[in-house]
């Protein structure tokens, strides 16, 4: 007798379903969409992810819907305006951290084509596929975030500890950890599939120095 399909076990709110069921796990190689994603997952130290889905809407609006040009533009006025906000985390490093990053992104753009393919390197350019009983059995870190972590921060990047890589990876599809049994499995093992087919047909992305 099949299973029965269910989410993975930390999808326990509504909108933290929705966020497991459209977006979690999806393989995702636009720059906005990995620069918002890094910038969440850095927010999210120390708190839970509930409260940043929470403040998304308010992190796209003051973070201009995550375009790279404009936030690595933001000046201490910005940060200012920024800290004094209820919409988002008001922790001034987490802040300075999203400015510093958008400028790190734009100089790995300058170098490696895209943001994607300097992230994408470090699993290989396809999603690592991680099939578990329970979600409770991931890990906190690999050696794939270790590499990420650290060819990050040597471009200037903060809140980017392994810890904050991994839970970067599994978001936005690098790694499916979704548990054997969740119905969002065989979907995200589509588009890894699909990811797969489009790498073959594409130069491999440059491997990067630090990796």
């Amino acid at each position: 007798m099949a299973k029965e399909q269910h989410r993975c076990g930390w999808a326990s709110t509504d909108a933290m379903a929705r966020y497991h069921d459209t977006e979690w796990g999806v393989p995702s190689r636009d720059d906005r969409h990995l620069f918002e994603m890094l910038v969440l997952e850095g927010a999210q130290a120390g708190l839970s992810w509930s409260t940043i889905l929470n403040k998304r809407e308010g992190y796209r609006d003051l973070f201009k819907c995550f375009d790279l040009d404009q936030v690595a533009a933001f000046t201490e006025k910005d940060v200012a305006r920024l800290v004094g906000d209820t919409r988002i985390v008001r922790n001034r490093a987490k802040v300075e951290s999203a400015i510093l990053n958008a400028q790190a992104i734009k100089r790995i753009q300058a170098e490696h084509g895209s943001f994607a393919a300097f992230v994408w390197s470090f699993v290989g350019d396809a999603p690592i596929d991680t099939p578990r009983d329970s979600y409770g059995h991931a890990p906190a870190s690999t050696p794939e975030s270790d590499a990420l972590s650290r060819a990050l921060k040597q471009y200037g990047c903060k809140f980017v500890g392994t810890t904050i890589c991994y839970a970067f990876m599994q978001a936005t599809g690098m790694v499916n950890d979704h548990e054997k049994s969740c119905l969002c499995r065989s979907a995200t093992q589509a588009g890894a599939a699909k990811t797969r087919r489009q790498s073959a047909n594409k130069p491999a992305a440059p491997a990067s120095d630090s990796n």
